[in-house]
This record gives structure tokens, sequence and C-alpha cells, in this order.
């Protein structure tokens, strides 16, 4: 909601964030969501979703290359790569980074936040929709998900909190779709909140990737956009290999890929698996009630 100069976010009980605005750059109601899009001094652009902070121009960088580049570098071969939501295409930049990507196939439900992205968010997308390695679907994921033949190595959930639209996103027959469309020893990266205020939708999430896949687990990124500390991405694949690389493997592999980045670091990638005690035991409940 708004009250003129201000855009406050309630998406945790008992908890407000509030952001000072200088400017509505944008507004619509479209089909499937209250978008709204306006500058603020410290994030600059922010988008809000049904009044939830989505994305900010200051701080993409991190989730973006955290979602992005953790799974395809511990992969190591990945090939075509699957983005379930990721509206903005800021994910979609980071993943066309590398060169070895062959095909990017981005579905997301609402194509107008795609021309909304194209148009106000050219600072981090720049060139994406223009890639010939770019395919972008306008489809419901779920649906997408369980009709579809086609086989990734890496598959990437962009998606909101698990509320309205977005909570069957979180469900485990989501999931399953997943897994089978997932080559052999490939991995699935999902949103999965920032365990101080969230810690159930972690726990739920582990505890149905434990049902599905050999290791379920997930690793952190502190991004100052979601507020309440680190925030979790959730990480499951039947190759348990591939959460333990070595930094030696994923230096070689990211001077191979050859880009800079501005969070990312071989170094960080080994770094975020290693949880703080309250987010691995909520991990280990998920596992415990699979």
């Amino acid at each position: 909601m708004s009250d003129g100069l201000h855009f406050n976010e309630t998406l945790y009980p008992g908890v407000q964030v509030s952001y000072t605005c200088d400017e509505i750059l944008y507004q619509e109601k479209t089909e499937h969501q209250d978008l709204v899009l306006f500058s603020n001094p410290v994030f600059g652009k922010v988008l809000m979703l049904d009044g939830v902070t989505q994305v900010t121009t200051a701080d993409e960088f991190i989730y973006h290359e955290m979602m992005s580049h953790v799974p395809i570098l511990a992969h190591g071969a990945a090939r075509n790569v699957l983005i379930v939501g990721g509206g903005d295409c800021g994910l979609a930049e980071e993943v066309l980074k590398h060169a070895s990507v062959d095909k990017l196939v981005q579905v997301e439900i609402d194509g107008s936040v795609v021309d909304f992205s194209r148009e106000h968010f050219g600072d981090f997308n720049q060139g994406v929709l223009d890639d010939p390695r770019f395919e972008l679907v306008i489809a419901d994921g779920i649906k997408f998900s369980a009709e579809t033949e086609r086989r990734f190595d890496v598959v990437i959930v962009d998606s909101t909190d698990p509320h309205g639209p977005g909570a069957v996103l979180f469900s485990e027959a989501f999931y399953r779709n997943i897994h089978r469309l997932l080559t052999p020893g490939g991995v699935l990266v999902t949103q999965n909140g920032v365990p101080f205020l969230q810690k159930q939708e972690l726990v739920t999430s582990i505890e149905r990737f434990s049902r599905i896949f050999k290791d379920a687990a997930a690793y952190v990124a502190a991004i100052p956009t979601y507020f309440g500390g680190h925030m979790a991405l959730g990480w499951a694949s039947d190759n348990p290999d591939l959460r333990r690389q070595v930094v030696s493997v994923l230096e070689e592999r990211f001077r191979a890929a050859d880009f800079t980045t501005q969070y990312y670091t071989p170094d960080v990638h080994a770094a975020a698996f290693a949880l703080p005690r309250f987010i691995l035991d909520a991990v280990e409940e998920g596992r415990a009630k699979a």
C-alpha cells in the first residue's frame, strides 16, 4: 500500500518495512497482480507486486548471481536451463553470461511483467530478449512442467512467496514435475524466503524435496532488499556431489566462464552451503518429516 510518499510492505506478521518514495514511475493492475515501480534513494528502482518487494536495482545482482552461477558452475556441464518465473529477466541475464549454455527457456505467467521489465530494467537485462539462445514462454509454470517433453540440466524457480498465485510453485506436485524434466544429475534451485521470519517455508520445501530427490538442502545469501537476515535458496538434486564441489574446481570453471561478478566468487559459492545453526535446524527438520 502507499500513503503518498511511502510504500509499506507487510509481508511478515508483526513487522512492517517502509520505503520512502521519490517518484512513482509506473503503476498498473495486471490480469494477475498489482504492480508498482517507484524510486527510492537507497535501493534505486523498487518493484512491488501485490505489496511485496520483488526486485530493486541497487542489489538485484546478489540474488540473480547466486540463483544462477551456483547451480550452473556446480553442475559443470549445463547446456539447457529452465527458469520458471523471473519476469524481470535479471536472472536470465546472468544465465546467458555462460557461453556454455546452449538454450535458456523462461516460463512466465504474466507477459505484461516481461514487457514492463524490458522497458524499465534495461540496466540489468539488456539484450536478454534478443539473445538467440533465449526462449520466452508465456504460460503457467505448473502446466508447462507437467506437459513438456523437454529436458533441462538446471531448473531455477524465481517465484514470489507462497501466497496467492505463487503458492503452487511450492507444491510437491510441481517439484515432482521438475524432477521428471531434469536430466540425470540435474539440479533444482528455488527461492525459499528468509528463514528467520519464514522458517516454515524452508522446512516445508525441504520436506517435499526429500521425498523426491536424493539430496535436499539449501544455501544462503545476504540480500539487503529481503529484510530479516539471510535469504535461503532451496537446492535439490539426485547427485549429492554437486553440492560439495571443491573450491579449486569452482575456480577453474569460473575462470573458463570468463565474466565478472559483483557478489559471486567460488569461495562465496562453497561457503554459502555452510549454514548457520538455526537454518541448518530448519533443513534437518524438513528432512526428518519426509
